[in-house]
C-alpha cells in the first residue's frame, strides 16, 4: 500500500487531497482518503497589490502547518506541492515559500504555467479520443490553452487571464485579444471539428449544476444558459439557493466568460468535463515515480 499527498496552490483556494494506492489480485485501486480545500485567496493580494500580504502570510503559514500534519499523521510515503500563478506572481512569492520549506520542512515549488499545463494533460488524457481537441484550464490567476491532434499535443500557451484578476474597466480581461488571436492562428480549418475538454473548480460546478457525470459532455448552448441561470441570483442566493462556496459564487461568472469565449473562438460546440485537474496530475506523477514499490506487493 502506497500513500500519497498531491498540494495544489491556486489563486483562488488551496487543496491537499491525500490517496491510499492499493494492489490486489493484480489490479491498482486509487482511492482518496482526504480532501480538503481551503479558500483562500492568494490572487486578490497578488493582482492588485503585487505581492501577499502579511495577513495572508500568517494564515497561509498556519495552512501549511496543518498540511504537515495531515502528511505526518497520515505517515505518507511521497508527496508533491504546486504552487501557481499568485505565488509565481507575488514579490515575496519565493522568500514564502523558502519559510515553508525553513520552519515546516515542506517543499513547495513554483511552478510556471507550462509545466501547470503538462501536469493537468497528465490528468485528463484518459478522456481524449482521435478528435481534435482543445484543453481549456481556467484558474484563479491564468489560463492554459492546449491543441490535440491525434492524441498529440501540438500547441500549448498559458495567458494572464483567470477568474480572480479583476476585469478592467471596459469589461475586458488582460490578454483576451492575445487568446483570440491565439486561437484564430493554431486552430485551423484542416484540423476539423473541435471538441473542448474542460478543467477548473467553475467548470466543474456547471457539470454539477447540470447533473451531469464526469467525462460527460456539456453543449456550448448549456453553458450559455447555465450562467444566465446562476447571474439571475443574487450572492446570498448563489451561497443557499445553488449552494455555491462563498469564494466560487463571486468568480464563476468571469470563469465561464473565459471558456464560453474560448468555445466559440475555436467553433467548438460542446465541452468534455472530466472533473480532474491539477491535484490528479500531480496524484498520477506521484504514483509513476513510486509504482515500483507497489510492484513489491503481493497480486
Amino acid at each position: 500500500m502506497l500513500k500519497l499527498a498531491a498540494i495544489d496552490i491556486g489563486s483562488n483556494a488551496i487543496r491537499i487531497q491525500l490517496t491510499r494506492v492499493t494492489k490486489y489480485e493484480g489490479k491498482i485501486t486509487f482511492k482518496k482518503i482526504e480532501y480538503v480545500r481551503f479558500p483562500m485567496r492568494l490572487g486578490q493580494d497578488v493582482f492588485s497589490l503585487g505581492r501577499i500580504s502579511d495577513a495572508s502570510r500568517e494564515k497561509f503559514m498556519k495552512l501549511m502547518q496543518a498540511f504537515k500534519i495531515l502528511i505526518d499523521l497520515y505517515e505518507v510515503d511521497d508527496y508533491m506541492g504546486c504552487a501557481t500563478s499568485a505565488m509565481r506572481e507575488s514579490e515575496n512569492g519565493r522568500e514564502i515559500i523558502d519559510e515553508v520549506k525553513e520552519k515546516l520542512d515542506l517543499q513547495i515549488d513554483i511552478i510556471d504555467g507550462d509545466t501547470e499545463a503538462e501536469i493537468i494533460n497528465k490528468a485528463i488524457f484518459p478522456y481524449m479520443t482521435q478528435a481534435t481537441h482543445m484543453h481549456i484550464d481556467v484558474g484563479g490567476g491564468s489560463t492554459e490553452l492546449n491543441l490535440y491532434v491525434n492524441n498529440e499535443k501540438i500547441k500549448a500557451k498559458s495567458f494572464p487571464l483567470g477568474s480572480v484578476r479583476k476585469m478592467k474597466e471596459d469589461g475586458t480581461y488582460k490578454g483576451w485579444d492575445e487568446m483570440k488571436e491565439w486561437i484564430a492562428l493554431e486552430v485551423k480549418k484542416e484540423f476539423g471539428k473541435v471538441m473542448a475538454l474542460g478543467t477548473g473548480g467553475n467548470i466543474n460546478k456547471v457539470l454539477d449544476l447540470a447533473g451531469k457525470k464526469p467525462g460527460k459532455a456539456i453543449s456550448l448552448q448549456k453553458i450559455i444558459e447555465t450562467q444566465n441561470y446562476i447571474r439571475s441570483f443574487s450572492m446570498d442566493e448563489r451561497v443557499n439557493k445553488l449552494q455555491l462556496n462563498p469564494d466560487r459564487a463571486d468568480v464563476i461568472i468571469p470563469a465561464l466568460d473565459i471558456y464560453i469565449s474560448a468555445m466559440k473562438w475555436a467553433k467548438a460546440s460542446s465541452i468534455i468535463v472530466p472533473d480532474s485537474g491539477l491535484k490528479d496530475g500531480v496524484m498520477q506523477i506521484l504514483f509513476e515515480r513510486n509504482k515500483h514499490k507497489i510492484d513489491r506487493f503481493p497480486a
